[in-house]
Order: structure tokens, then sequence, then C-alpha cells
């Protein structure tokens, strides 16, 4: 290295600890908003599969992943929209879970070429302009599809759709900004490399490689494929290189190098432990928003269930009665449910009578209440949020409860359809077991947190009893 001037090692120490930083910081960031957007795109297909606007990929799990392929990006004609898209939809997601579970995140993994490859692969849909009038063919259609999928559908899919359109967008950015960053440390890789290997080579002739611009350029040109191997010449990058040593204004240029190469660090801000019990409630009320998924799935499935127990109600006694209610514009007299709820203490077992139609409009309800919880914007979170902290555990407690004594309700219900139904109906009725124990799962997440709200109000009484107003 020079020894006129300590440049060389500054820079190599720089490139050192750019690379650390993007190795252990940057570059499983960059994995982490991969990983959200596969889920966001995953979420957009299983939504656009079931509601039969793309079919699924039947040759999906056949395909061998080695490398980063684009999917397609030709136009295509209306008629195919469909299936071009599923195809390609299907092709993305895997290529996304290939980079998730298998491709590695780091420099000495990452050259330009490669970086290329994701930059075109981030392209496939264009998420920041997702549009029907976008020039991109894949973006156009993929955009038909959701705006298809959105149409008539319930609040809790359309939030999804725009959500995970939204992350993704987001998503996106972030990891092309790091992707271009990258891009350009690998450029100061590689010149750096050169100033450490051809450099200290020992058929480097310093003395006249530094006599001019000329000579010292030519000298890497020769020497570069001995100690760099398959990467070849960049004569842009050789020329930014020699200019660093030669130009007049190279002292400017170098000092522009080492602060584009200087880490950042986050400075860590010791924060008070002043905690908003506001903020812990509302977290709470959000948790109960998750419950509406849940919710929906059961009530779609209980539907289904009573409609094929209703049918086996299909005599000609029964259609003589339904036309006599007809012509004297009777009411349908309602549909009760004798089942067996189960006491959670004793194990013991009670008869309770159910009315379907009043049971099914309580679940709905309740679920209209419980998804305007997934949108702090919604009325229904802003009427909770601004009544007193004390009500609003009142609210948890009371909800916690209710879904408590609903749960059993409708674990019976379950065991109720699963007997009733003739032989040949049974196999169609479709259990909700599943969906119980997410209900369970999410109920006992509420009841923590409401747990963890009361035990930190109790500990702040306890600390000001104490004459203890502030803590580290």
């Amino acid at each position: 290295m020079d020894s006129k001037d300590n440049f060389s090692v500054q820079l190599l120490q720089a490139l050192d600890n750019k690379s650390a930083w993007f190795d252990s910081v940057a570059l499983p960031k960059l994995l982490e908003n991969y990983r959200l957007h596969s889920s966001c795109v995953r979420n957009i297909s299983d939504t656009l599969v079931k509601k039969s606007l793309i079919a699924p990929d039947p040759y999906k799990h056949d395909k061998k992943i080695s490398g980063i392929v684009c999917p397609d990006s030709a136009e295509f004609s209306e008629g195919d929209r469909s299936a071009v898209i599923g195809l390609r939809l299907s092709d993305y997601d895997s290529m996304l879970d290939f980079l998730c579970n298998y491709f590695k995140f780091s420099v000495s993994n990452m050259d330009n070429g490669k970086i290329a490859k994701l930059m075109s692969l981030n392209n496939t849909f264009l998420w920041n302009s997702f549009s029907l009038n976008s020039p991109k063919a894949n973006t156009r259609g993929l955009a038909s599809l959701v705006a298809h999928a959105k149409t008539g559908a319930d609040p809790l899919t359309s939030s999804l759709l725009n959500d995970s359109v939204s992350k993704s967008a987001k998503a996106i950015t972030e990891i092309n900004k790091t992707l271009t960053e990258l891009a350009d440390f690998q450029k100061e890789m590689y010149k750096g490399q050169i100033r450490k290997n051809v450099f200290e080579h020992p058929t480097f002739d310093r003395d006249n490689a530094f006599k001019s611009a000329q000579n010292l350029t030519a000298q890497i040109k020769k020497i570069i494929p001995a100690v760099l191997g398959k990467k070849s010449f960049n004569a842009e990058l050789v020329g930014e290189l020699v200019a660093e040593e030669f130009d007049n204004n190279k002292e400017e240029r170098r000092k522009n190098v080492l602060e584009k190469l200087r880490v950042v660090e986050e400075k860590k801000v010791k924060k008070q432990n002043l905690v908003n019990t506001k903020d812990l409630l509302m977290d709470t009320i959000s948790v109960i928003g998750a419950l509406s998924p849940q919710l929906t799935s059961i009530i779609e499935k209980i539907k289904g269930n009573h409609s094929i127990l209703e049918s086996e109600h299909n005599t000609l006694f029964d259609k003589i009665k339904i036309i006599f209610r007809k012509a004297f514009n009777l009411q349908e007299p309602p549909v009760i449910y004798e089942v067996l709820e189960m006491d959670q203490a004793t194990h013991a077992k009670r008869k309770v009578s159910i009315n379907y139609n009043d049971f099914i409009a309580n679940l709905e309800r309740r679920n209209r209440v419980y998804t305007s919880f997934n949108s702090k914007k919604s009325p229904g979170y802003q009427r909770v949020y601004n009544i007193a902290d004390d009500k609003i555990l009142d609210f948890i407690k009371k909800q916690l409860s209710e879904c408590q004594a609903l749960s059993i309700q409708l674990a019976a219900l379950d065991e109720y359809f699963k007997t009733k139904p003739s032989s040949q109906n049974k196999v169609r009725i479709r259990g909700i077991k599943i969906d119980l124990t997410a209900m369970k799962n999410t109920l006992i997440k509420i009841n923590q947190r409401r747990a963890d709200y009361v035990a930190y109000i109790e500990e702040q009484a306890q600390m000001k009893k104490l004459g203890i107003t502030d803590a580290d």
C-alpha cells in the first residue's frame, strides 16, 4: 500500500466495518421485509383462490428452484388473465419462499449480478403503483383481480387485501433501498479488492504504476485476472480508483468514499419507564379484534350445517305446512336445538335449548363489533378509546366472560351437528374444533393482556403508597 498516505488502510477498515454492518443489521432486516412481503402475497393469492378468481398451480410443489428466476412479464389477452396471473403469482410466491428459506443474504453471496436479479424480481408486480391502468401487464392483471375480489366482499376480506398491498409496497421500498445501497457498496468492495490484492501482488511494479494514471490502469488491467478470478475488468470502477490517486480533487473523492462507507450507529436513547395505560388497554381491544376471522369461519360452518339439517325436513307434510304458513302470512316457528353443554369444572353435562335464529344473530352482531376493532380509525374502536379506562377494563372482562360461555355453547352445538344428520349427510358436516381452539388461544392472550394491565396498575398504586414516583 502507498506509504505516503493511509487512505488504503482507512478504506479497507471501513469496508470491513460496512460489510459486517450489512451482514448483521441491514441484510437480516431485508430478509424480514421479504418474509413480510411473502406473507402478504400469500394472503392475496389465498383470497383469489378462495373466490375462484385464480386456480391453484397443480405443479407448484414439483418445481425445483436453485436460483433467482423472474416470472414471465409478457403481455397476455384479457381472456387468459386468470390463468396467466394465477401461474405468475404462484411462481412469484415460490421465489419469495425460496428467498425466505434457502437464499443466503450476505455480502459474500450477493454480488451485483444477484442484486440485479432481485431488483428485477421485485418489479414482477409494481406494488407502489398498484393500478388497473399500470403499463405493466402483471400489475394491471393482478390489480384487476384484486379489485374484483373486493367487489361485494366482507369488510375483513377487503381490509386484508388493502393491507397486504400496502404492506407489500412498504416492504419492497425498504428492500430496494437496501439492495441499492448494497450494489453501491459492492462497487467500493471491488475497488478495495484491487487495492488489497492487486497493489500487493508480487508482479505489481509500484514505482512505475504511480508515475501516471495510464501506468496504474495498465498494471491493474494486467494483474486483475490473476487475483479476482472471474471478475472482469471494470473500466468505470478502475477509473474511479485511479482518480482517487491522481485527480486534482483526489482528497475530496477520498473523503466522500469514506463518508459513504461510514456506519452510523443508532443511538440508544434511555427511555423512561412510563407506560401509557390507555395504550395497554387498547392493545387488548385489538387482540379482541383477532376473534373476528375465527367467528366468521364458525358462522359460515354453522349456517352450512343448519342448512344440511333443514334439508332433511322435506316431507310432503313439511311442504304442506310451508304452504299453509304462506297462505295465512304466519311466521316461521323458531328452530330450537336441544344440546348438551359440558360444565368445565365438573365435566357434567346439562341440556340447554338454543334458539338458532337468535343465536346466529347474536354471533353476527358480536362479529361486526370485533371486526371494527381491527382498525384504529373505525367508529367502534374510537368509541371504546373515548371511554374511561375502568369502563374499558369492564368491557374486556365482559367480552372474556361472554366468549368463554359462547365457546361452551359452540362446542355443544358442534357435537349436535355431528350426531343428528342422517348417515349420508354426516360426511357433509363441517366441524369447528380447529376454530374453537384458535378462539380459545385468542381468549388466553386477551386474558393475559388484561392481567398484565391489572398487575401494572396495582404495582403503580403500591409504589405511590411507598412514595416512589419514578424508577429506573
